[in-house]
């Protein structure tokens, strides 16, 4: 077994040579990739502050956003590429220090990249070269979990709880409290949540197994137990915050507020159980745990009483209710207006009266420029004009159209007036009315009629027109 770990060891060390000198011939960032193999080595012990302080360097604001971004890719890819414990739990250590003590760019462009690509997703790492591995590598895959999870709080709450200085209300108060406590209800029902889940990751980096003995993990866990403290803060300074508000919320932010306020008196049984494993350690010798007060669960039967009598929504004042108001008057039923005598609209209201006594009309200012009448160009076809003798025109008219059929036989006289037995209908119905077994002496009769009723025409239409002229 000692032979194995040995061999391990050395092979270990034999890719992480190979790895440096890859890096000083083919590698653009020689300096960052030669002290991130060296900072997340086969070697079981924390990385070396002189290669931190130099991925450090690379990642600050001082350099492009290029180069940051290439350091986030070259650890990612460490950490895809491996299946030793040592190097994944290395490579996280670097992470979270350069989350907890970088500049913000590297944890900006960390959150870009985890949404791309998931960069702490380890749930199926594993190294079963040993148990001692096998306990480890639990306890790498849980502390991955925390930091993915740290990442997600920062997107929602848009800052750093580990980062954040506790702001004093006072001058003579000693004691200071986190954001939490000045936020309104919406953010606060926001926030809340998230550091909660924020702690249950937390809690669950606890130790099993040979883990609990391994140096670097117990290293590991000291950066996690630094930030419990804040984040327990935080939390606690949030429920303050919430129980102000409880009773001025409606029902479905109760129900919420309720079972935030329950899971926080769960967690902070869970959390008095991991400092109580964590006192046992070796890295503990430095830290002072605080003690901790579980919210009184005897609230949780006022704050149920409250929700069965909550409102749905909240009373709010006039002021903002004023412009609904005006929008639902659109939609009442408009009353019939009383008739009103004198309705004429201001713009056609007559101008007060000149001195002269003349009145000039509204409309007048309002309309085009007066059009020529046609009185004054005169009617030059005469259509207009009266004639004296259209009356004698229309009588004559009438005595030529007024022609009687009778029954005699069709005749012509000297003088052009139609004869009695003339037929009105014309030789062209005759034709047609006439029956087909009709001889020829009936066609000849009606040619006869139709030429005397031509002659006589033609005499009334001369007579017509010497009588006009």
């Amino acid at each position: 077994m000692a032979t194995m770990q040995s061999w391990r060891k050395a092979y270990g060390a034999i890719k992480d040579h190979t790895t440096v000198g890859l890096a000083n011939l083919n590698s653009d960032f020689k300096e960052l990739d030669v002290a991130i193999v060296k900072a997340t080595n086969h070697v079981e012990c924390p990385p070396k502050e002189r290669h931190l302080r130099k991925i450090f360097a690379a990642t600050s604001i001082a350099r492009p956003r290029a180069d940051v971004a290439y350091c986030i890719h070259a650890l990612a890819r460490r950490l895809a590429k491996t299946r030793n414990w040592t190097v994944a739990l290395k490579t996280l250590i670097v992470i979270h220090r350069l989350l907890r003590e970088g500049d913000p760019t590297f944890r900006e462009e960390l959150l870009n990249f985890s949404q791309r690509a998931r960069i702490l997703q380890l749930s199926n790492f594993k190294d079963d070269s040993s148990p001692i591995a096998w306990d480890c590598s639990a306890w790498v895959r849980t502390y991955a979990l925390f930091l993915e999870e740290r990442l997600e709080c920062f997107r929602i709450l848009k800052y750093d709880v580990e980062a954040e200085r506790l702001s004093r209300p006072g001058q003579g108060s000693e004691k200071g409290h986190s954001r939490t406590r000045e936020l309104d209800t919406e953010e606060l029902l926001e926030q809340l949540p998230a550091l909660q889940q924020l702690l249950y990751r937390l809690i669950g980096c606890r130790p099993e197994g040979a883990a609990i003995s391994n140096y670097v993990v117990q290293y590991a866990l000291a950066l996690v137990l630094k930030e419990s403290f804040k984040i327990y803060c935080a939390i606690n300074d949030g429920i303050i915050n919430l129980v102000d508000k409880f009773f001025e919320m409606p029902r479905h932010e109760a129900i919420k507020a309720c079972e935030i306020y329950r899971r926080a008196g769960q967690q902070a049984g869970s959390l008095s159980d991991f400092y109580e494993i964590c006192r046992g350690l070796e890295l503990a010798r430095n830290f002072q745990f605080p003690n901790l007060r579980e919210p009184p669960q005897s609230f949780i039967a006022t704050m149920e009483e409250y929700i069965r009598e909550a409102p749905r929504v909240v009373p709010v004042s006039r002021e903002p209710l004023e412009f609904p108001e005006r929008l639902l008057l659109t939609y009442k039923p408009e009353a019939v207006p009383e008739p009103i005598e004198d309705e004429t609209p201001p713009v056609e209201e007559p101008n007060p009266m000149p001195s002269n006594g003349e009145v000039t009309p509204v409309a007048s200012v309002m309309s085009p420029p007066p059009k020529a009448e046609t009185a004054e160009i005169g009617d030059l076809l005469g259509l207009n004009e009266t004639n004296p003798d259209a009356s004698a025109i229309e009588e004559s008219n009438a005595l030529a159209l007024a022609i009687v059929p009778t029954d005699g036989a069709a005749s012509t006289t000297g003088s052009g007036f139609q004869d009695k037995g003339f037929d009105p209908t014309g030789w062209e119905l005759a034709l047609v009315t006439t029956p087909s077994n009709s001889g020829p002496s009936a066609v000849e009769s009606q040619l006869v009629g139709s030429s005397s009723l031509s002659s006589g025409i033609d005499f009334l239409v001369l007579g017509l027109v010497d009588s006009i002229s």
